[in-house]
């Protein structure tokens, strides 16, 4: 017993002698390891500028493919939402093409609709003759029948970006119109409302619209100035009166139409005389309507909506208002799913503007440099990559500037982060062109 005693005193001292020995030599690699960083000159953090042209790279634009080293970016981020969001500078030729590029990336997951700054009913227009070979022709005549009756999709490059959209995803894919009708629509929406009407009270209220419409329209043609447009000259009185009657025998459908010309009017008469909140309403309204169109549609439906880059923006935009893009981030959210807010626009170039009832558009100068908006683009023009070539389009991945902000990060800079996920910028924009007027 005190022979195993001895030993085992023996063996523990011999162990313990050991792990002695580890410990002080372990600790002189820890003390050696720490002298030698002590020593190393520490790495300074990587300024802004060197950041955001680690964010950036190039790709190429060819029919419905993209290509390079920024597609492969594009493509994964988009695949990962629900909800791809285009914020753009409108009219112009190439972000329609960019649009049908990312159809072709959404579409094997499944792309149920484009959701776009038109009307609703509008809308039913374009989806009419969307799979249609005239569809050209016919949307042409229709505008030429109603001048200003379209926003947008009576653009040729539009309409072909519908078109093409449609034979990417297939024949259930729809073009969604969430804004309100343009100020010439009043004619074909109250042709509508008497095909739709039931009674006579509301059949002789119609007619009595229309023919105020047919008198301020040949107006608002020969003037070129919209604020001839019904919508501008009917006074409340008559629109209260034609309601009244609507509301008596008229039905559903006529009450709709109603309700759609009276919100479209209100819109517009808000922003022309200066009163009320029309950019408030207007945003409400797209929301609702997006909302209405999402009821209906398959559970997780895969949308691609493009809107002015004012709207699609997340967070409260520059009119104030928390917006479309603000709204589906939001749902996103809520229901488990993502969106991705990409804006597009150009490094310089022209777009088409608005220049008169029933007129083809003015060429405009497109110089975003000059835009206090855009104050963070010559930063990003000067860090692109030095591969790109005079046709190469400009990928920035704004993810990458996310989290604690740099100090010497512009003001410009970090708004843009938090409104947009990535930024892709066609080397110049050049104006599209609409259909219909003569």
């Amino acid at each position: 017993m005190k022979l195993r005693t001895l030993a085992a005193i023996q063996s523990r001292y011999s162990n313990g002698g050991l792990q002695l020995r580890i410990h002080r030599a372990f600790g002189l690699l820890i003390s050696a390891l720490s002298t030698s960083s002590f020593a190393q000159t520490p790495v300074p953090a990587p300024s802004f500028m060197e950041k955001v042209a680690a964010s950036e790279s190039e790709f190429q634009l060819a029919d419905a493919n993209l290509n390079g080293p920024g597609s492969t970016t594009l493509a994964a981020a988009i695949n990962q939402a629900r909800y791809v969001l285009i914020g753009e500078a409108h009219f112009s030729r190439e972000i329609p093409r960019f649009t049908v590029a990312l159809c072709h990336l959404m579409a094997p997951q499944g792309l149920s609709a484009i959701a776009v700054e038109t009307g609703p009913e509008a809308a039913q227009i374009v989806n009419a003759n969307l799979r249609r070979s005239d569809r050209l022709a016919r949307l042409s005549k229709f505008m030429s029948s109603n001048p200003d009756a379209m926003a947008f999709q009576n653009g040729r490059d539009e309409s072909d970006m519908a078109a093409a959209c449609a034979r990417e995803a297939g024949p259930a894919f729809q073009v969604w119109g969430l804004d309100q009708e343009f100020f010439g629509s009043s004619g074909f929406l109250l042709d509508d409302m008497v095909a739709a009407s039931t009674g006579p009270v509301a059949k002789a209220a119609i007619v009595r619209l229309k023919e105020l419409d047919r008198a301020a329209t040949a107006e608002a043609i020969a003037s070129r100035s919209p604020s001839k447009f019904m919508i501008y000259t009917i006074t409340d009185r008559q629109m209260d009166e034609a309601r009244l009657a609507i509301a008596a025998d008229g039905g559903p459908r006529a009450r709709e139409l109603f309700d759609a010309l009276s919100e479209t009017r209100s819109i517009y008469l808000a922003s022309a005389n200066g009163q009320g909140d029309p950019n408030g309403r207007r945003a409400r309204l797209i929301k609702r309507t997006l909302s209405g169109y999402l009821a209906k549609a398959p559970t997780g439906s895969r949308i691609l909506m493009k809107f002015g880059d004012v709207h699609t923006a997340k967070g409260v935009n520059n009119l104030r208002q928390r917006d479309l893009g603000n709204f589906v981030a939001e749902r996103a959210d809520g229901e488990g799913s993502s969106s991705l807010h990409i804006l597009v626009m150009g490094a310089s170039g022209s777009l088409g503007g608005y220049n008169g009832v029933d007129q083809q558009v003015a060429i405009q100068p497109y110089t975003p440099m000059s835009d206090a908006n855009y104050s963070w683009l010559r930063d990003a023009l000067a860090a692109r990559p030095k591969a790109m070539t005079g046709s190469d389009w400009l990928l920035i991945d704004l993810r990458r500037l996310r989290g604690r902000p740099t100090p010497d990060m512009p003001a410009g800079w970090r708004q843009l982060v938090q409104a947009y996920d990535l930024v892709a910028i066609a080397p110049k924009l050049t104006p599209a062109f609409v259909v219909g007027p003569k």
